[in-house]
């Protein structure tokens, strides 16, 4: 696609330097914009050597200043808008380049920036040039893991080594079913994609052992930003000035609601039981009513189609044509880390609409009682609420309204997780307030279930980060709030400690249910479909502007 898909027709000073704030966010951040649908950029891995950072930010600051330095008086109230959009996406990198300090003390930022997804799973373009565009990745991987070797600090936090060495062992896999691709679709590729694997291959091998080696005996345990910093990370990633604390505060009443509404619920099934052993009867009885592994992909289809079925026969918003989600397994690379996740089509993808909801299957080679056990984590109520989440009214839905969205060029390119995880996650709880499922206990409980690890996410993120919690008390949280087994708490509290945005989900959900409960009746006459359409309208803005959006 050409560059010309990001010309909003320049008519001003904002307008031009808008222009020139997003070709600079994607020369450090390639993927982002493949991922928006602007194939330009494809084939392009970002530089991260010390003397290619600082020129990006040095670029960056110089941006920022001109920015501020506009007159107030150029712009609409609109537009005014936009600026704030345009200095988050500069902000946003900056914060982790010199203040957080990611490419120095975090190995995810050099593995993480590798993935040859999008050019396999979309048919954008002819499978030539997407096979082109995967050589070429593959090409520029031995300097990006050369970079993270030389700028990589001796030390650095433990959980960080651990999953970049997990992350870091599926590559080669991930590399071999690129090679696959290309030569199924694009054969004359093939002997230029496998020479760009061996080197590929070589410097992960060489990477990994780095880590393995120099980084792992070396890790700390020290992984928190600290107050201030996390502070600033509000406010970069979503516009938020709200102190830490009251976001906090929120997060515990909202886990309070939810574990309350799951206890009464749980009641009338064991009367004489214990507030907990009811919630664990209702939840294990969830356990029992799964799939087979053989019809764990058709009935999510059959899922989807509910879904669909639900929005549309509840008036719970639009649905843009053309719509199409097809199910499919996730790719093998990818299933260590996924349940079920959602690829939809960018804001600027020209070619088809289309969806894919992948979920990961039952490994055959499991043995029987941990095939079992994943079947029981994915019982049909659970899917169901999962499927809400990814495709109808979730992830999918909103992304058919970003590519249909006329907004600035500053909202097609923002995409806040906060208000993507938080619009799914807040779609859950819209379904059962909708009357999904007729209004069953099953369902509420799936939801709430999944509204608790929500709750428990954003209360161990502040905690970690900010309270100088250690990885067994947020282990604890997960276990007695979020009802999880030891391992998967575990996990849950180890994520807290390098992404402690997984505070996105209850965030941008609390954003939105706050939102809805000052403007539904206001603004949108208590029309729920006039009110989701005009916020889905947005694309996906920081969740701190959305009262403003609403008001405009």
């Amino acid at each position: 696609m050409s560059s010309k898909s990001l010309s909003t027709g320049p008519t001003s000073g904002l307008d031009t330097l808008e222009r020139s704030i997003v070709d600079h966010v994607f020369r450090l951040q390639p993927g982002y914009a493949v991922f928006l649908g602007l194939h330009e950029y494809d084939g392009k891995v970002p530089d991260f050597s010390r003397a290619g950072t600082e020129e990006w930010t040095s670029g960056a600051e110089g941006l920022l200043h001109k920015l501020r330095a506009l007159p107030p008086a150029e712009a609409t109230p609109q537009r005014q808008l936009d600026r704030t959009l345009l200095e988050l996406l500069l902000e946003g990198p900056l914060f982790d380049i010199k203040v957080s300090h990611d490419l120095e003390r975090n190995p995810m930022s050099y593995v993480g920036s590798v993935s040859l997804t999008a050019y396999m799973v979309r048919n954008y373009a002819p499978a030539m040039d997407r096979a082109a565009a995967m050589t070429r990745t593959l090409d520029a991987i031995p300097k990006l893991l050369a970079d993270g070797r030389r700028r990589l600090s001796a030390t650095v936090p433990e959980p960080f080594v651990t999953l970049s060495l997990a992350m870091g062992s599926g590559l080669p896999t991930h590399f071999e079913e690129g090679e696959s691709f290309v030569a199924a679709n694009a054969p004359s590729e093939a002997s230029a994609f496998r020479k760009a694997r061996e080197g590929a291959d070589l410097a992960v091998r060489e990477f990994m052992a780095f880590l393995d080696a120099e980084l792992k005996p070396k890790a700390t345990p020290d992984f928190a930003l600290g107050a201030e910093r996390f502070q600033r990370l509000l406010y970069v990633r979503e516009g938020i000035t709200t102190p830490t604390a009251e976001i906090l505060s929120k997060g515990w009443n909202d886990l309070h609601r939810n574990q309350a509404r799951l206890e009464k619920i749980a009641q009338p099934a064991n009367p004489s039981g214990t507030a907990a052993e009811q919630v664990s009867k209702l939840l294990s009885s969830l356990y029992l009513q799964h799939s087979s592994a053989e019809q764990l992909i058709p009935d999510a289809q059959k899922i989807v189609a509910e879904t669909r079925a639900f929005v549309e026969a509840n008036g719970i918003a639009t649905i843009p044509p053309p719509d199409s989600c097809r199910v499919e397994e996730t790719p093998s690379y990818g299933r260590a880390l996924s349940t079920a996740s959602m690829n939809p089509p960018g804001p600027f993808d020209q070619g088809d609409s289309e969806g894919i909801y992948y979920v990961t299957p039952v490994d055959p080679s499991w043995p029987k009682e941990r095939q079992e056990e994943w079947l029981r984590s994915l019982n049909l109520p659970m899917l169901r609420n999962v499927t809400i989440h990814e495709v109808y009214p979730g992830h999918y839905l909103q992304f058919l309204h970003f590519r249909a969205s006329t907004g600035s060029l500053a909202r097609k390119v923002y995409f806040s997780p906060s208000f993507t995880e938080g619009w799914a996650h807040y779609c859950e709880q819209l379904a059962i307030e909708v009357g999904w499922q007729n209004g069953s206990v099953e369902a509420e409980a799936a939801e709430l279930h999944d509204a608790l690890l929500r709750d428990c996410r954003l209360i161990a993120s502040i905690m970690l980060h900010t309270q100088g919690w250690r990885v067994d008390q947020a282990t604890q949280l997960f276990r007695e709030k979020a009802h999880f087994e030891q391992l998967p708490a575990e996990r849950e509290a180890i994520r807290g400690t390098f992404n402690p945005e997984y505070f996105c989900y209850t965030l941008g959900k609390l954003a939105i249910l706050e939102a809805r409960e000052k403007l539904l009746d206001r603004r949108f006459a208590g029309s729920l479909k006039a009110f989701h359409d005009r916020l889905l309208s947005f694309g996906a803005p920081p969740v701190g502007v959305l009262t403003t959006l609403l008001e405009s």
